[in-house]
């Protein structure tokens, strides 16, 4: 599952691709070491380098980066960065532009039919799993939507640890989180399977113990697990989805900048708390109270409010704030902006039919 920059060093050699579009961030490109590996590669290759300018995958720099594309005409697309990297380029790579883009994009509608080209993805970080997931992330007007197609799944990725190591602790910790919150929610989403729990379980029985301590200690070996085990928890959710931290955390980026994991830990053992106390009008396929006790069994606990205590301990270590005042957010000023915000597609997914009223009280 782990590659070495040899693998890199074999595909830009690939005969089959004589023009390569690289997308990436360009300071993570840098401090990843990544840059000085591509200049030490890249010999009798057209290459077109593009960096990457808004922090969240906005609609206007997608357009500018499909033109770029077509206009190049690359036989590889190499993407190279975290999650905001990785969704322009497995959009730009299957969506055509035309008028009503936005709209499509909006409705959810937009009529997949191929990809342009051959897609490689080298994450920068370890948490989101967007190398192996079928969905992407696109803000229109600052609302963040969902694309979800096989389509936009990679054709390949390298897991490189040591691209790892030299992100901001900031960074690391948001991207961690979301790791395990994805495998968390993976076990207990309505689509959840067979295949989507052994993936959930074996990214959580690494995550669980090597998330802190790739903070505190960013050596090869921790990036090593964390790269692993967001890569089986973007399997996981590939396959089920998320449930309600993610969908009630898109607000919380598209109106305060908010990072996708530190959103998402938000509230998190608060929807989880929800799910468990209503387990009588659960509307999974399986038995969510023996998921529950798989939780508790992989986190050591008894109950649901020791696990929620493991999960306020380990933001608290990732330095993960929650106090919303803190984050001068007003929830009483901003309540119909949030609702309006939340992800229904992925609510939906949710063990237990959640409604405004009980996300009110959650997050209030």
């Amino acid at each position: 599952m782990i590659n070495s920059t040899n693998d890199i060093k074999n595909l830009i050699n690939d005969k089959s691709f004589k023009k390569i579009f690289i997308l990436c961030g360009k300071k993570s490109f840098v401090t990843s070491g990544a840059e000085d590996l591509f200049k030490k590669i890249i010999t009798s290759k057209e290459i077109k380098l593009y960096y990457k300018k808004s922090e969240l995958p906005i609609y206007e720099e997608l357009i500018k980066i499909i033109n770029e594309i077509r206009n190049f005409q690359p036989d590889l697309i190499l993407a190279i960065g975290g999650g905001a990297v990785i969704d322009y380029a497995k959009i730009a790579n299957v969506v055509d532009i035309r008028e009503d883009l936005a709209d499509l994009i909006i409705n959810y509608s937009y009529p997949f039919k191929k990809k342009y080209t051959k897609l490689t993805v080298i994450p920068t970080t370890a948490g989101s799993g967007a190398e192996v997931t079928s969905n992407a992330v696109i803000y229109v007007d600052g609302i963040k939507y969902s694309f979800e197609n096989e389509l936009l799944i990679p054709d390949n990725f390298f897991l490189i640890p040591e691209f790892l190591t030299s992100a901001p602790n900031k960074i690391k910790a948001s991207a961690g989180f979301d790791a395990i919150a994805q495998a968390l929610e993976s076990l207990i989403s309505k689509k959840s399977n067979n295949q989507s729990v052994e993936f959930a379980l074996k990214s959580l029985k690494i995550s669980i113990n090597s998330f802190i301590s790739f903070l505190n200690t960013p050596n090869l070996k921790n990036a090593t697990e964390m790269s692993i085990a967001s890569n089986l928890a973007g399997k996981a959710i590939s396959i089920s989805k998320t449930t309600a931290p993610h969908a009630t955390s898109y607000p919380f980026t598209s109106l305060y900048n908010i990072s996708h994991g530190h959103a998402v830990a938000l509230f998190f053992e608060n929807f989880f708390m929800f799910n468990f106390n209503n387990l009588d009008k659960s509307e999974t396929s399986f038995d969510l109270k023996k998921r529950y006790d798989l939780i508790f069994n992989l986190f050591n606990v008894k109950n649901i409010n020791d696990f929620s205590s493991k999960i306020l301990i380990m933001k608290k270590n990732a330095k993960l704030e929650c106090n919303l005042k803190k984050l001068n957010i007003n929830f009483d000023k901003d309540y119909k902006n949030i609702i309006k915000g939340i992800n229904l597609l992925r609510l939906g997914n949710n063990p237990v039919k959640i409604g405004e009223k009980e996300i009110i009280k959650i997050i209030s």
